[in-house]
């Protein structure tokens, strides 16, 4: 039997490179997967990407409590309930100091990366709860540990979901309910693309030299490596983890 035979996982953030590589490891252990976010035709291409007949997408904006709901709804309405939640969708906002970032963009980065969040896990756990239990994976970040220069409402977005993943996790244990956060360094991913531009403008590749510079490993992670530690945490070898904090840095916050 495949390792997540007859698991239900729902993916937020499915159509970023984490989540397509999550999918593609739930998809290939034989779990049923949906993955949300906010572009069908993003969805599309993922779904197409994993090429897998064990996933379908669900178009939802995590922000909004209606649609993550419904999401929500449909996972238990096509699959039968919701085993493991990747509540991982997330965004970067802009990259400048304190005193000239701008407050709308801040309001944006913690209404996406706290506030959908939140609303994931208060409409998740109770559908979990009927499941009989379950494991929700937060994707946190380096950032949600130590400082960054320029990414105020990015570091404390990702601070603060480390809070609610430990009360999340005392308030579901009682219903087997397994709440962990996974904290990566800089990923191969669009985000870090973004990054990179925004830290240096028309010079993006010596932005990323000089952040790899920078991790013991000396190299970005991987979308799977992030997917290998989620996929871990979801597992019944995992059984006994909760409330915890999960590095996936290459030794970023070893010092």
């Amino acid at each position: 039997m495949a390792r997540y035979t007859d698991k239900v996982v729902v993916i937020t953030g499915g159509a970023g490179g984490i989540g397509i590589a999550a999918g593609q490891l739930f998809a290939d252990g034989g779990a049923k997967v949906l993955l949300v976010d906010l572009n069908e035709d993003s969805l599309k291409s993922a779904a197409k990407q994993i090429n897998s007949d064990n996933v379908s997408y669900c178009v939802a904006d995590v922000t909004q409590p209606e649609q993550v709901e419904a999401y929500v709804d449909t996972a238990v309405t096509r699959y039968g309930g919701i085993d493991c939640f990747l509540n991982n969708a997330g965004v970067e906002g802009v990259v400048t100091p304190i005193t000239d970032y701008p407050v709308e963009v801040f309001d944006k980065v913690i209404e996406v990366n706290v506030k959908g969040v939140w609303l994931g896990l208060k409409y998740v756990m109770p559908a979990m709860k009927k499941r009989g239990g379950g494991s929700i994976v937060i994707t946190s970040s380096v950032a949600g540990v130590i400082g960054s220069p320029g990414l105020s409402a990015y570091v404390t977005s990702k601070h603060a979901v480390i809070g609610i993943m430990r009360t999340a996790s005392l308030e579901g244990a009682a219903d087997n309910i397994r709440v962990n956060t996974v904290n990566p360094s800089p990923v191969d991913t669009r985000m870090m693309r973004s990054l990179e531009e925004a830290v240096a403008p028309g010079a993006a590749e010596q932005a990323k030299q000089s952040f790899e510079a920078g991790i013991p490993l000396q190299r970005y992670g991987s979308p799977e490596d992030v997917a290998n530690m989620m996929g871990y945490l979801c597992s019944d070898e995992a059984s006994f983890c909760t409330g915890s904090v999960y590095m996936v840095d290459g030794g970023s916050t070893a010092t």
